[in-house]
């Protein structure tokens, strides 16, 4: 079937992207001929920044978390690809300071070769860069090697705890601590229903039966568990927050922050049901939603599905997730 999307030439797609994206949001950052999304009103340089890459057709992030409270710099590539590591280098020293880098790489091959490639020149070079590795993905199982774990929308989160701690002045070992332990208490699931089709070339990600859905896919129709007959919401909500409270070790009296991504195609009207299962799931198990955020923050074009993300809350990361942020897609007074 002929793909329908308004777009012009499949060539120009991330261009013409960037073009209107920084028409929408001129206010708040500013796009480079190197496609560095920036903020316009830069951070003190006494202060940590964050830089972030990955490829377009993924909207709003990653670039829409550029600004106050969160990302200084992300570095943007063609549609689901990695950008190049001459314009990740690029980044890395615009971005350079005294106080550091914090680097932000969700673990997709391409991004983790363009990342430490640019890292390792931006290290002989002199700079102060500390990667963080986002891999929360638990569709391969909670206890799979680090390499096997997927990053997905959980680098939003983390960039807002960790930009809020650079926004306040932390170190970056501290920034780089906060960021960590966020990372390794939380835990994401994916679920499709629909595959989405790549812009640039029409071409379906994957297939799925109608009657069909599948736990654990990735963002890019990457293998998941298997297909599975359609569930009911709350079915859904209890088969993957079971999953991913075990992965995070969450206990009775515990505070779970819980992102609903919607993956571009499904309802608020859908992602509130799920949500819903999903607190009557945690209230049995005496677990609390100390936060939730609820949306499209990580789509994949019009793939039906979401990801399920959760995150142990402590106090300090509870503070951090409150602080004021002004970006094109996130913003806190």
């Amino acid at each position: 079937m002929k793909m329908k999307k308004f777009i012009n030439d499949p060539a120009q797609l991330t261009s013409e992207l960037l073009e209107g994206f920084a028409i929408a949001h001129g206010d708040t950052i500013s796009v480079s001929p190197e496609r560095l999304v920036t903020r316009v009103e830069p951070k003190s340089t006494d202060k940590v920044a964050l830089v972030t890459l990955g490829g377009a057709g993924h909207e709003p992030a990653l670039s829409g978390f550029v600004g106050k409270g969160m990302l200084d710099i992300s570095v943007v590539g063609d549609i689901f690809a990695a950008p190049g590591p001459p314009a990740v280098l690029e980044a890395l020293k615009q971005a350079n300071r005294d106080a550091g880098v914090l680097f932000v790489v969700l673990n997709h091959a391409g991004d983790v070769l363009s990342a430490n490639m640019a890292l390792q020149m931006a290290e002989a070079q002199g700079m102060k860069v500390t990667k963080v590795l986002t891999h929360e993905d638990i569709a391969a199982g909670p206890d799979a090697p680090e390499e096997d774990r997927r990053g997905l929308v959980g680098c939003v989160p983390l960039y807002k705890v960790a930009g809020a701690a650079a926004e306040a002045g932390k170190s970056l070992e501290e920034v780089a601590a906060i960021a960590e332990r966020f990372n390794s208490n939380m835990a994401t699931l994916a679920v499709a229903m629909k595959a989405a089709t790549h812009p640039a070339t029409g071409e379906a990600l994957f297939e799925l039966p109608d009657d069909e859905m599948e736990i654990g896919m990735g963002q890019h129709g990457e293998a998941g568990t298997g297909p599975c007959p359609v569930r009911t919401a709350d079915q859904t909500a209890a088969i993957m927050m079971e999953r991913l409270v075990k992965a995070v070790d969450a206990k009775s009296g515990d505070r779970l922050l819980v992102i609903l991504n919607g993956a571009g195609a499904t309802t608020l009207m859908e992602l509130y049901i799920v949500l819903r299962g999903a607190k009557k799931y945690l209230d049995e198990q005496g677990i609390k939603i100390a936060a939730s955020r609820v949306g499209e923050v990580l789509t994949v074009q019009e793939m039906a599905g979401f990801q399920m993300c959760v995150a142990k809350m402590d106090d300090e990361l509870m503070e951090l997730w409150r602080a004021p942020c002004n970006t094109p897609a996130w913003t806190v007074a």
